[in-house]
C-alpha cells in the first residue's frame, strides 16, 4: 500500500457507502481517466469483465471471429468465448513480444478475401510494454475493424508519448493483486466515446431500465466495483509513478548483474515507448547458458524463490482446438508440455471442454514460452532479495560451473 488507502477507505465507511456505487467510485473513475488521458471510464470487478463488456457492446456473437494476441493470459481471450465467438491468435514480433502488426495485416486481407472480417482485434500489452498500436490501427482501419486494447499489464506505460491504450476504440485495465497498482481485485474500461461507456455502465449494473420498479429489456451482469475497493484504487493511483520507477530500477539491477552472462537475454524495450517493466523477464538459451529455463526455475524454487515461465501461448492451451493457418506445432525443448497442450492432459475433473480457435504463426510465441522466465519483480523487494535471485541464476550458468 502507498499510505493513503486506509484514510480513503475510512472515508467510504464514514460515508456509509459500501455497495458498488458511491463517491469513491465516481472519484476513482474521474481520476483514472485524467491520469490515462481519456474522456470516460467505468470501474468494474475485473479486467476480464471490462473486456467482456467491450466485446458485448461491439456485437460479438456466435460464429464471429475476434483476433487476439497468441502470447497472453487467458483473461484476454475468454470473453471472446463468453460471447460465443471464435478466437484467432496472432503471433508475436521480436521488437516488443506483442502482436505482430504485419501478420495481423496479412490475416485481415485474407479474411476480406474470404468475405468474413473479424468483429474486433484485441492486442495485449505484454509485461508492461505497449503493442505497436498505431500499426495495428493502420491495419484495421481500412477494414472498419475496431480495436480494444488489452492494457491490463501496462498501466503507466507510454506509446509514442501517450498512455497505454489511448487511441483504440476502448481499452481495459486490471487492478488484480499482482498488477502495478491494485484494488485487490478490479478493472477499468475506458474510451473517448461517452455512449460506449454508458452502455457498459448499464450492462455492468444488470442492465436495469430507468423505471421505478425493476425492469429489464436485455440481460446484464453484476460487474461494478465496490466503493471500498475504489477507495483503495484512488490511494494506489497516487503512487503509480513511484511504482513504475521502482519496477524499472529492479529491471536495471537484474540487467546489470546478469546481462553479460552467455545465454541470457532480457525482454527488449521498443523504441516507440517506455515500458513500466511490470515484470522483469529473461530468455535463457540452454546451449549457451548450460541449463534450460525449467531447470533454472526449479533451482530458484529450491531456494524458496518464485519465478514463472512466460505466458503459455493460447494456441498451445488444452482448452482450444486450434486450426493453424501457417504454423504446425513441432517438437520442442519441452515435449511434455507440448504433448499436454495438444492432448489436453491437464484437466479439471468433469469440467474439461474444448473450444474452436485459429492461429496465425506461433513460432515466436512458442520460442518465448520455451525460453522465457519471469523473475521476482515486486516493488517491496529489498537489495538482499534481488541479490538472492541473482546469486542462484549465476550459480546455474555454465561459466560458474566450469
Amino acid at each position: 500500500m502507498g499510505g493513503e488507502e486506509l484514510k480513503l477507505v475510512r472515508d467510504a465507511f464514514e460515508g456509509n457507502y459500501i455497495a458498488p456505487l458511491g463517491p469513491q467510485v465516481d472519484a476513482f473513475e474521474k481520476e483514472f481517466a485524467e491520469k490515462v488521458g481519456v474522456k470516460h471510464a467505468v470501474a468494474l470487478s475485473s479486467g476480464t469483465a471490462a473486456l467482456h463488456l467491450a466485446l458485448r457492446i461491439l456485437g460479438v456473437g456466435p460464429g464471429d471471429e475476434v483476433v487476439a494476441s497468441d502470447l497472453t493470459f487467458i483473461g484476454s481471450v475468454s470473453p471472446i468465448v463468453f460471447q460465443g465467438g471464435t478466437p484467432v491468435f496472432i503471433d508475436s514480433e521480436s521488437t516488443s513480444w506483442n502482436m505482430d502488426p504485419a501478420l495481423l495485416a496479412q490475416e485481415l486481407e485474407a479474411c476480406k478475401r474470404r468475405g468474413k472480417l473479424p468483429k474486433a482485434v484485441v492486442p495485449t500489452d505484454l509485461y508492461g510494454q505497449c503493442a505497436d498500436l498505431d500499426q495495428i490501427l493502420a491495419a484495421c482501419e481500412p477494414h472498419g475493424v475496431p480495436v480494444v486494447a488489452d492494457a491490463a499489464e501496462a498501466l503507466g506505460a507510454t506509446y509514442n508519448g501517450r498512455s497505454a491504450g489511448v487511441g483504440a476504440k476502448a481499452a481495459i485495465f486490471s487492478f488484480n493483486g499482482n498488477k502495478i497498482i491494485t484494488t485487490s481485485g478490479g478493472g477499468m474500461l475506458v474510451s473517448d466515446e461517452a455512449e460506449f461507456i454508458e452502455k457498459a455502465r448499464c450492462l455492468a449494473q444488470q442492465a436495469r431500465d430507468p423505471a421505478p420498479h425493476y425492469e429489464h429489456s436485455t440481460i446484464g451482469y453484476n460487474y461494478r466495483m465496490s466503493n471500498v475497493l475504489a477507495a483503495i484504487g484512488r490511494g494506489q493511483l497516487r503512487v503509480l509513478d513511484q511504482r513504475i520507477e521502482t519496477k524499472r530500477k529492479i529491471f536495471t539491477r537484474y540487467q546489470r548483474a546478469l546481462g553479460d552472462i552467455p545465454g541470457i537475454e532480457f525482454m527488449p524495450e521498443a523504441k516507440y515507448g517506455r515500458s513500466t517493466r511490470w515484470l522483469s523477464v529473461i530468455l535463457i538459451t540452454p546451449e549457451e547458458f548450460g541449463m534450460d529455463r525449467e531447470a533454472v526455475r526449479q533451482a530458484l524454487e529450491a531456494e524458496n524463490i518464485e519465478a514463472r515461465p512466460v505466458w503459455k501461448p493460447m494456441h498451445l492451451q488444452p482448452v482450444f482446438k486450434v486450426q493453424s493457418s501457417k504454423f504446425k506445432v513441432q517438437s520442442s525443448r519441452y515435449p511434455s508440455e507440448i504433448d499436454e497442450a495438444l492432448h489436453g492432459a491437464s484437466k479439471v475433473q468433469g469440467l474439461e471442454q474444448m473450444y474452436k480457435a485459429r492461429t496465425v504463426g506461433g513460432e515466436i510465441a512458442e520460442d518465448l514460452f520455451n525460453r522465457g522466465l519471469c523473475l521476482p519483480s515486486g516493488t517491496a523487494m529489498t537489495e538482499e532479495d534481488l541479490e538472492r535471485v541473482v546469486k542462484v541464476i549465476k550459480e546455474c550458468s555454465r561459466s560458474s560451473r566450469s
